[in-house]
């Protein structure tokens, strides 16, 4: 049975030569979820270990004891887009995993004015309604304990929908696999997104379309095409634990993300692009948590045609008592790119710690 799924997971993208890769396709399973990852620019690929793992590294959830659960609130854009992650893990026996989790990232109350103006030519905005676009992703994962000692493995499957109100809306469905390994406190971690490629198929309402089609001269004069392919992307982890001091621990961590792509990232190839990300954790008695971290160095091109390049540095806190972890993180410090700074809030239930 591990053959054959071994068999899927590397055959079945040579049957989608045909179609087109999209290189920014379902972008908002890039965002992230739970703000104490978040508050580290996301450099928890080697480390992660909790029900959110199932996410970041589903290897790590080989890690939890007993019923975990997890909620994330996020507000984008001055609270025009909101982001949301509900997730829960439990373990199946001393070696293996398995969590459920649900992604949605949406904007509500869009103005919907394709028929502001009537057949005669006058504006009516009665005839202005309102609709939802709206991504979801629904995830499933299992992991287990390798052979090999200190080794775990982790798959998620994940189920996309994305619903534009009333126009187009779309199914898809894609595997990430990942590997946890560690040794005399340094731990490595290899996490692969969309390994066989995540599929979309989008089904567009030619009616809706139609009333849009000669809005503009010379535009929107054909529908846009139904299927999208994302392109895997690699995520490689290296961190190490100190002892500082009698009560404090400090965990650091150094990530590599990798998109076979050109862009603005710090290395950029033909090949593939590399944009590093480091991030610390320092705990007092694993009961209050700072976090710190930088990411997402880019090359911006100034008005002069100068490049100079940006990165966004991120900040989290965090408080842990008897089984209940609430973190805050701050993202996009210094409006760092086009987007404002975003305010994320989290909260992780363990439920080994109300065992009698």
């Amino acid at each position: 049975m591990k053959n054959k799924i071994l068999v899927v997971l590397f055959i079945f993208p040579l049957f989608l030569n045909a179609q087109a890769f999209r290189n920014y396709s379902n972008e908002f399973l890039n965002i992230g979820v739970d703000a104490a990852a978040l508050g580290r620019s996301k450099a928890v690929v080697a480390t992660t270990n909790n029900v959110n793992s199932i996410y970041w590294n589903p290897a790590g959830l080989v890690g939890i004891e007993d019923y975990q659960g997890s909620l994330m609130y996020a507000s984008y854009f001055a609270g025009i887009a909101n982001y949301n992650h509900a997730a829960f893990a439990m373990p199946i026996d001393s070696e293996s995993a398995l969590g459920i989790s649900v992604i949605r990232f949406g904007v509500d109350d869009i103005l919907n004015t394709t028929e502001l103006i009537d057949s005669d030519g006058n504006i009516d905005f009665n005839r202005i309604s309102l609709f939802s676009a709206a991504d979801y992703a629904f995830n499933v994962a299992y992991a287990r304990n390798l052979i090999f000692k200190d080794v775990k493995f982790g798959v998620n499957a994940k189920i996309v929908r994305r619903i534009i109100g009333q126009f187009a809306s779309s199914w898809g469905f894609g595997f990430d696999a990942g590997i946890q390994f560690e040794r005399n406190n340094w731990k490595f971690g290899l996490m692969a997104r969309d390994i066989t490629t995540t599929f979309n198929s989008w089904a567009i309402n030619e009616e809706e379309f139609e009333k849009i089609r000669d809005a503009i001269p010379g535009q929107n004069q054909e529908l846009p095409e139904t299927t999208e392919i994302t392109k895997p992307k690699l995520q490689l982890g290296v961190a190490k634990d100190f002892r500082v001091g009698r009560y404090f621990n400090l965990q650091t961590e150094v990530n590599l993300n990798v998109r076979f792509e050109q862009s603005n990232d710090i290395f950029s190839s033909e090949f593939a692009s590399i944009d590093p990300a480091v991030g610390f954790e320092l705990d007092y008695d694993q009961l209050v948590y700072l976090r710190l971290g930088v990411g997402n160095f880019q090359y911006i091109t100034e008005f002069d045609d100068g490049k100079s390049l940006s990165a966004q540095p991120n900040f989290g806190v965090g408080f842990n008592y008897r089984g209940i972890q609430i973190d805050y993180a701050l993202t996009n410090i210094g409006s760092v790119g086009n987007a404002l700074f975003s305010n994320i809030f989290s909260i992780t239930f363990d439920y080994s710690f109300f065992r009698p």
